[in-house]
């Protein structure tokens, strides 16, 4: 990742989206700006800093830059949470050392205490990490996300999933939503690990092969998953409305359990169970198999 570019770019977008009006600045110019946004000279009269300093931060060098610079810079450019701390990993990236700035790997293997969590839960719930690689869930969880599972090879990957297969589309109600957002989520972890070769190597395949990707990669937005909505359309049970909650685990860095629920007594919740029954049903076959083949190769011996 070339973080100047990347911090050019991003201020720059974020300056762009804002207006006079939102600031409390008076717009003389009116239609007749000649520019997106705010002025660089306006965006530094907001953030307490000389017009040149501004320029030097928005053409990417925070090299030097202190907390409570970024600090002010946050607050003029009305970033949120996630935008926020974005803005302090691309400097913290920028102003590391040669001996920091090694290869790192995003986690890719599940503890079993974490398995055996997943499967003692009734909702669907599953562990991904930060480049949205599917680990672990229990059975429910890998039943709603079953088209996931056809690809033959390879960890199944949402945002892979998204951009690439043609199912995806299908799979996500929102698809437009979830693309949007899973490219922002990924571009916030890009900053935060950006030594990550895998990573690297996922949008570097998405953004080759994928113009919808390269599209909103170029919009340098990030966000953070916490809570939300989910509309899907499974190929067994139809459409279904999900709420999520989203909870870091803390002890594995980097991997985030997901847990889905239905609002209790709607046409989703019924759905949800159908689906949960299927599972059911389908793990009482698989284990009469099993004991069928066992006594089968009992009498055998």
């Amino acid at each position: 990742m070339d973080t100047t570019e990347e911090v050019r770019d991003f201020l720059r977008t974020r300056r762009e989206r804002l207006t006079p009006q939102q600031v409390g600045l008076p717009d003389f110019g009116g239609a007749a700006r000649r520019v997106k946004g705010l002025r660089r000279e306006e965006l530094a009269l907001i953030a307490g800093m000389s017009v040149d300093y501004y320029v030097r931060l928005e053409r990417g060098n925070l090299t030097g830059v202190s907390e409570s610079v970024l600090e002010s810079l946050s607050r003029a450019l009305r970033l949120d949470d996630a935008e926020h701390a974005h803005l302090f990993d691309l400097a913290r990236t920028q102003n590391a050392s040669a001996t920091t700035r090694r290869t790192t790997t995003t986690t890719s293997k599940v503890r079993p205490n974490v398995q055996r969590v997943l499967d003692s839960m009734t909702a669907p719930a599953w562990v991904r990490n930060g480049r949205s690689d599917f680990l672990a869930g229990n059975a429910l969880a890998r039943a709603l996300y079953s088209p996931l599972f056809l690809e033959p090879s390879g960890t199944p990957n949402s945002a892979r999933f998204a951009f690439l297969d043609p199912r995806g589309r299908e799979f996500w109600l929102d698809w437009d939503v979830v693309a949007s957002d899973m490219v922002a989520v990924l571009r916030a972890e890009a900053a935060r690990t950006p030594y990550d070769k895998g990573l690297s190597d996922l949008i570097g395949e998405l953004s080759t092969r994928s113009e919808e990707f390269r599209q909103r990669w170029a919009a340098h937005d990030v966000t953070r998953h916490r809570t939300g909505q989910k509309r899907v359309h499974h190929p067994e049970v139809g459409d279904l409305d999900l709420t999520y909650e989203a909870m870091e685990l803390v002890t594995d860095t980097g991997l985030t359990l997901v847990v889905y629920s239905a609002e209790p007594g709607s046409p989703s919740e019924e759905r949800l169970q159908l689906l949960a029954n299927l599972v059911a049903t389908e793990s009482a076959r698989t284990a009469a198999r099993s004991a069928a083949s066992a006594t089968s190769a009992s009498e055998d011996a």
